[in-house]
């Protein structure tokens, strides 16, 4: 028979354990990582995440009798969002600590980058810099949605399946640096491809609006439809 004390310690582990069921899935995973760029209805993320809709109600059930997420219905459609922050520091923290003990995931990472030729990034205090002496313009390719709800400080919402018509916009005589969603995000991969194929001295940064917040770095928010490039 247990004693109190290895009762008591039985029941913390099971609640621990609960977090750690929640996010033993490559899906759920992912949905955690698009709602650190905003709220997202049910139907969004399960376009952006590539899964159905059946399994993507599935996933924020799950994440929600964890409590990592919260859900809010506002007639026909519901909104997810994360919990609070420390949900989206707890998921930077879990990423880092796989790429520091899983060779696999830098491997995984180097392979898929070298195919494309897209190993050459542009790190966020180098980022900083140049966007604030001028140096660079600075594209938010995430769709608009998430630039609203937070955004790197004078990006410019050029949301990828927008760029290639809005390339007028940019002007040449300055280097370009797209982000999105992180240093796993392929459309400022993609973002970056079209720019050099257009001509343009174009760089991806590695981390998006997740990273800088976890510096403590301003984050902007904007309810503005579209932000104009300034020549």
């Amino acid at each position: 028979m247990k004693t109190p004390a290895a009762r008591f310690k039985t029941a913390i582990y099971e609640q621990l354990a609960r977090i750690g069921k929640a996010v033993a899935s490559p899906g759920r995973l992912e949905l955690l990582d698009l709602l650190s760029q905003g709220p997202r209805t049910v139907e969004m993320l399960a376009h952006q995440a590539g899964q159905s809709l059946a399994n993507t109600s599935h996933h924020l059930q799950v994440l929600r009798r964890a409590r990592l997420v919260e859900a809010e219905k506002a007639g026909l459609y519901v909104t997810y969002r994360l919990a609070d922050a420390e949900v989206s520091t707890f998921f930077l923290q879990l990423r880092r600590l796989a790429e520091a003990r899983l060779a696999e995931v830098e491997q995984v990472t180097r392979q898929y980058l070298e195919a494309r030729g897209a190993l050459e990034s542009v790190g966020s205090d180098e980022l900083l810099r140049r966007a604030r002496s001028g140096e660079a313009t600075i594209l938010d390719v995430r769709p608009r949605e998430e630039y609203q709800a937070g955004h790197i400080p004078g990006a410019l919402s050029v949301p990828l399946s927008e760029l290639e018509e809005r390339l007028a916009e940019l002007p040449k005589d300055r280097e370009v640096v797209a982000y999105c969603r992180g240093p796993y995000c392929v459309m400022a991969i993609e973002a970056v491809e079209l720019l050099r194929r257009r001509g343009f001295r174009a760089y991806r940064m590695e981390h998006g609006v997740a990273e800088w917040r976890a510096r403590g770095w301003r984050v902007e928010t904007s309810g503005e439809p579209r932000a104009e490039v300034h020549r």
